[in-house]
């Protein structure tokens, strides 16, 4: 057996096991009120965050005809709709679909009818002509100039 093996074989657990007190945190969605997002017609529901790991987990309630402006995913983003649908320049998710995008990737997301997704972010989204978001005003930072992007010459 090779060294990695032995290290991973020790790494399991053994002995008695007790569950850790305080290990689990119940969120309670339907309790808690919508909060606007830094978008015009976006509102959220934060579940988890890490703001240090630049982590979250929330649900997302988009209005009919909201549009999210162009903007590239630092890494992975995973979104399961669970009403209405959204779409952005692959294809549609509808209601019960899921979608993920892969890092660095760029795109423009629409919804015509309106939608709720659960949302799972690893680290935030960049954004055109924007230098990040002030939660004091809830309100994106503007930049003087928009960003050169991987696909702008």
């Amino acid at each position: 057996m090779n060294q990695k093996a032995d290290k991973s074989f020790d790494e399991r657990l053994s002995g008695r096991l007790s569950p850790t007190v305080g290990g689990s945190t119940y969120v309670r969605p339907q309790e808690m009120d919508w909060k606007p997002s830094q978008f015009e017609g976006v509102e959220i529901k934060v579940l988890y965050e890490d703001k240090e790991a630049g982590e979250m987990t929330c649900l997302l309630r988009w209005q009919p005809g909201t549009t999210l402006p162009m903007h590239r995913h630092a890494d992975l983003e995973q979104s399961y709709v669970l009403a209405g649908s959204f779409s952005d320049h692959d294809g549609i998710a509808h209601a019960g679909e899921y979608v993920w995008r892969k890092k660095d990737s760029l795109h423009e997301t629409h919804s015509a009818e309106g939608c709720i997704i659960l949302a799972i972010y690893r680290k935030p989204n960049i954004f055109r002509n924007s230098a990040g978001f002030d939660p004091a005003t809830r309100k994106q930072i503007k930049t003087q100039r928009a960003p050169v992007t991987k696909q702008e010459k």
